[in-house]
């Protein structure tokens, strides 16, 4: 053989401190991020930190079909409504034709969560034709008018406090209740049941006097309504259930809404804009001002027309009554008042919002528009005690699998165990780091078949040194020392090491695409082990081997090393000969040389 150049071998090419101190560099790196975040364990999911499972019916509105589409359509909504609250790996998908999922894990915002999915009538602004307190309460305060994004007046939600309306020109409005307000109960609701021109309701709620004369049906249905508003009671859950989720988007109904911890009753006239022109919705803290958090809005094309449409009919009106309702499953969620027609598509709701009530609505008007409606057939709780036993099973299999890998290293590879052992902790502490740094910044969380993950990878991760450490031997049984050896079985193992990982990391990201739910949790664990497992080999187990093979007790292939030439069946040493400087021109003379 060709001895190398002098400076320029394999192992002095190699530099494997370098990349050892790299690797440390980056998991000291992580786990200081991790706890500085303060996020030390994974996040559980359902079937491990226990959670609720809600299973949902959905039912044909008018114009809507149940299928595919709108199914789809229907559980991406609620996934983003439900993980808007910050919970992590709430799950929904479908099951059959017309059922809805939603696993809902136990957390800080679940209960919240599992009202809200519960809500999935659709989202309308309606105009408020006459309201009041229910059961006796306080009349609610005049809240304030604050400016909209693009400098129109917007609507301000009714908020606690004695704060005053406020006209375009500075003057404070007078405080009242709605009743009190210069118009009936029977006079509103016999307005907006007149008929336009066209023969179809006036969405207008102005007060002024419509022509021509109501009809006998109209007087009926206006009838019906009062009487309805003036029995109606929202304090009572039982009566708040009856109405409004039955009502068509082009008749007035009456409703119920809970405003500071007290129930109000509306009577509400058709439908002015619908939830789906809705473009964008979020919470934002007022820094400029003194209005605190707010809800800021974007309205489509046709959603901005339209709700310049409504607040200029509700302007027109100023005093007795220039509310709209948003009303969602039936019930307002909020009733902000407005001054002028708000323009431009953009608007602001604002008022004593905490951080917790401005996001909530945000998600309302986000994520509150679905395709159909849905009824609650069975709500099922798991408990964090069942999950418990879960995760232990889960561990213990994992513990199992460990040890039996371990024994058949330690019996077969002797010494060379050690680095094995090494590797796989190494790859075990950045799959926790990184299962924690995920956690909070994809909302990750571990159930149980991504712990199942985590154990196959075990075997994976093993695969990776066994396919080195054979190379390693093939070249010591064809003569070789062990330095060379480890650097020429290098290049071998390197592209098997590669080509196995690949396909591996193949089948997960696979697996993860088009499968649903906790399967996905599965993928997902394999496929980041599958990497981590290429980064540990390449980083550690091959720097760490170089290292090694320049000690004696590897080198010299003590017979615990793993590395025996004699139980390896080796061939004689291979030894580098020296060419003669020249040709021969016969035979030598024993005596002269």
């Amino acid at each position: 053989m060709a001895a190398p150049k002098k400076g320029r071998g394999p192992s002095a090419q190699s530099k494997p401190g370098r990349s050892l101190v790299l690797i440390l560099i980056a998991i000291v790196a992580m786990t200081g991020g991790m706890f500085l975040a303060g996020h030390t364990t994974p996040r559980l999911g359902i079937d491990l930190a226990g959670g609720t499972s809600i299973t949902l019916k959905a039912k044909a509105d008018q114009g809507s079909a149940i299928n595919k589409a709108n199914m789809d359509t229907a559980v991406d909504i609620m996934n983003r409504r439900v993980n808007g609250l910050g919970v992590s790996e709430a799950e929904v998908q479908t099951q059959g034709d017309d059922h809805i999922i939603v696993n809902i894990p136990k957390g800080t915002n679940s209960k919240e969560a599992q009202q809200q999915v519960g809500t999935t009538a659709k989202l309308y602004f309606r105009p408020v034709l006459a309201s009041e307190p229910s059961g006796g309460a306080a009349p609610k305060p005049s809240p304030s008018t604050s400016s909209g994004a693009s400098g129109s007046p917007s609507p301000a939600a009714s908020p606690s406090g004695d704060q005053k309306a406020t006209s375009p020109s500075g003057a404070p409005s007078p405080n009242a209740s709605a009743t009190s307000q210069g118009r009936a109960v029977s006079d509103a609701l016999k307005a907006d049941a007149t008929p336009s021109p066209t023969g179809s309701p006036s969405a207008k709620s102005s007060g002024a006097p419509a022509s021509p004369s109501p009809t006998p049906s109209a007087d009926a249905a206006t009838a019906k309504l009062q009487a309805q508003y003036a029995a109606l009671d929202c304090t009572k859950p039982a009566e708040r259930a009856k109405v409004g989720q039955a009502a068509k988007p082009g008749d007035p109904t009456v409703a119920c809404g809970e405003i500071n911890k007290v129930w109000y009753k509306y009577v509400l006239g058709p439908a002015a804009v619908d939830g789906t022109e809705v473009k964008k919705a979020q919470a934002i803290f007022d820094t400029q001002g003194a209005s605190g958090w707010q809800v800021q809005m974007t309205f489509t094309s046709s959603g901005a027309k339209k709700f310049a449409d409504i607040t200029g009919e509700l302007a027109k009106n100023q005093q007795p009554q220039n509310e709209f309702g948003i009303v969602l499953d039936g019930d307002v969620v909020s009733s902000p008042y407005v001054q002028q027609a708000i323009t431009g598509g953009q608007a602001e709701i604002s008022g004593r919002f905490t951080q917790e009530e401005a996001q909530s609505l945000s998600n309302m008007l986000s994520y509150g528009a679905l395709p159909l409606s849905f009824q609650e057939e069975t709500v099922t709780t798991v408990t964090a005690a069942l999950g418990g036993e879960q995760l232990k099973a889960g561990l213990l299999a994992g513990a199992i699998g460990l040890v039996l890998v371990v024994i058949y290293l330690v019996a077969y590879y002797r010494g060379l165990s050690l680095v094995a052992m090494a590797s796989l902790l190494v790859s075990a502490i950045l799959t926790y780091v990184i299962m924690s740094l995920l956690g909070p910044a994809i909302g990750f969380a571990l159930n149980l078949p991504a712990v199942c993950g985590a154990i196959v990878a075990i075997g994976i991760t093993a695969d990776s040194f066994i396919v080195y450490f054979e190379r390693i031997r093939d070249e010591i049984r064809e003569g070789r020392t062990l330095r060379p050896a480890v650097e020429r079985a290098w290049p071998r193992a390197r592209r098997t090491i590669l080509v196995s990982d690949f396909v591996s990391f193949l089948a997960a990201a696979v697996l993860f695409i088009v499968t649903v739910g906790k399967v996905q949790g599965f993928a997902f664990t394999l496929g980041l082990t599958t990497v981590l497992d290429v980064v540990v080999v390449f980083f550690f187990t091959k720097p760490l081997m170089t290292l090694l093979a320049r000690r004696r007790f590897f080198a010299d292939g003590h017979k615990w090393s793993g590395l025996d030439p004699r139980s390896l069946g080796a061939n004689p040493p291979l030894r580098r000969t020296r060419r003669p400087s020249g040709p021969t021109t016969g035979p030598v003379d024993p005596k002269g040389a």
